[in-house]
Order: structure tokens, then C-alpha cells, then sequence
């Protein structure tokens, strides 16, 4: 088996860690900030949070030119301090919530696909943790 590059995506919301888990979790919020530019959203967020369960957040750029579904099954989950998960195409991902007082870092690591550049995948990824720092900040 090959190993895959991990990459890590992080930001710090000014929030309590029982607001940012159920931001993270709950499909209405997902909707609002699952999306790394604002041309595209999250019309359609499926989320079954146990160990086995699984996710399907539909993300779609909004002239209707494009869409695809990140799709998951949960392996392991923390309340309220992390969540792992592997994806439809095998690749691991986790997220970790560290409570620093009235904030939160979030911690996501996942394992590159080979299709895009690294740097493209970090970006794109970290453009929705920071939408999702920004949506939880203002909700």
C-alpha cells in the first residue's frame, strides 16, 4: 500500500466547543459553510454521526456548471473532541476540536488525492475551514 501525503488545515474560531461541534456536524449548518469560494455551495448535507454511519454533502458550483458528492463513513467519533472518517475513495481524514478557553483550534488532516496538486488541495480545504470559522463566528 502506498503511503499518502497528509495534509493538515487549521484555523482557530472564537466560539465554545459545543458550538463549533454542532456547527460541524449538523447538516443545516454544513449547508451554509461548506464551500471553499463563494460561486459554489452545499445545497444538500446528509449526516448520520455514529461510528459506521455515513455522509453525503453534495457541493456544487452555483451557476449549476458543476457538482459532486463528498461522500464518508465515520470510524471513530469523540464527542466533543474529534472525528475520524474514511472517504468513498479510501482516503482518511480527521478533525480535531482543542478547547483554548472561549475558542476553539480546529485540526483537520487528510490524505492528498492524486488527481490535484498539493498545494491546491490545501488551499481549497482551508478556504472551508475559514468559511466555517467565519459562519460559526457571525451565526
Amino acid at each position: 500500500m502506498e503511503n499518502k501525503t497528509k495534509i493538515t488545515v487549521e484555523c482557530i474560531v472564537n466560539s465554545t466547543i459545543e458550538n463549533v461541534w454542532d456547527c460541524w456536524t449538523t447538516p443545516t449548518d454544513i449547508e451554509q459553510w461548506n464551500h471553499a469560494s463563494p460561486d459554489w455551495h452545499t445545497p444538500k448535507a446528509v449526516n448520520d454521526l455514529s461510528v459506521g454511519g455515513t455522509y453525503i454533502f453534495t457541493m456544487a458550483a452555483k451557476d449549476g456548471s458543476m457538482s459532486f458528492d463528498l461522500e464518508g463513513t465515520y470510524t471513530d467519533i469523540s464527542k466533543p473532541k474529534s472525528i475520524k472518517s474514511t472517504l468513498a475513495d479510501g482516503r482518511t481524514v480527521s478533525v480535531d476540536f482543542i478547547a483554548l478557553g472561549d475558542k476553539v483550534e480546529v485540526v483537520e488532516t487528510f490524505e492528498a488525492e492524486s488527481q490535484n496538486p498539493i498545494d491546491l488541495q490545501r488551499q481549497g480545504w482551508q478556504n472551508i475551514l475559514d468559511s466555517f470559522k467565519k459562519y460559526v463566528e457571525n451565526k
